[in-house]
């Protein structure tokens, strides 16, 4: 039996988590959510993020390397909720680009992010979820965490632009790329199965319509 590695990426409230349970559920791969690590600089970046953007992001990328290395490590088929590449090329680079990361501190990020990812095999297969601003807000309405009802719209559509751009750019595994605005794979088991049918498709090497 091929043993696998797939990754999903999306933008927050894109359903990335929810689509990780069900494939997992459906075709008996182990699900991996986000690590979840007390970032020792985070009360520190939010009072001042130009000043602690690099050493947060830098904290937030060894975790990221060291759960991707550990899953390569794995027996089993997986499939995982975000990916090291977003921290890097979505978040991080978002940082930068609206000032609150210095070019020398994103220069030297980079260069190890680079390296590092070099060093690392990439999954088989990453599955970008995409959706509209409007769709996504109303994911994250729908799921009523507090802590991000007070993520702005304009967030939201930069980190849509990024994911957008680094999904059509990305070369070192295969990418897959879903639109979810009309899909409801929670709800209707069809959307699903339309779902699995694309990526198992392109496991196969086979051709696919894109959804």
């Amino acid at each position: 039996m091929t043993k696998y590695f797939i990754t999903i990426a999306g933008n927050i409230g894109v359903g990335k988590s929810t689509l990780v349970q069900l494939i997992s559920e459906r075709v008996g791969w182990e699900p991996v959510f986000e690590a979840v690590s007390e970032n020792p600089y985070l009360a520190d970046f939010y009072e001042d993020m130009q000043r602690w953007s690099f050493q947060s992001q830098v904290f937030f990328l060894s975790r990221r390397l060291q759960q991707h290395h550990s899953l390569l490590q794995h027996p089993n088929s997986i499939i995982q909720d975000r990916s090291v590449y977003e921290d890097a090329e979505i978040f991080a680079r978002n940082l930068f680009e609206q000032g609150d990361m210095n070019e020398r501190d994103w220069a030297s990020y980079m260069d190890l992010y680079k390296t590092l990812t070099l060093l690392l095999k990439p999954p088989d297969l990453v599955i970008y979820l995409k959706a509209s601003v409007p769709t996504l807000r109303r994911r994250i309405s729908q799921r009523g965490r507090d802590y991000e009802r007070g993520i702005a719209d304009e967030y939201l559509d930069r980190l849509n632009k990024l994911y957008d751009e680094w999904a059509n750019n990305f070369t070192f595994s295969p990418v897959l790329i879903i639109d979810t605005n009309n899909l409801n794979y929670v709800q209707y088991e069809e959307h699903l199965e339309q779902i699995w049918k694309s990526i198992d498709h392109r496991l196969q090497g086979k051709d696919f319509l894109a959804l």
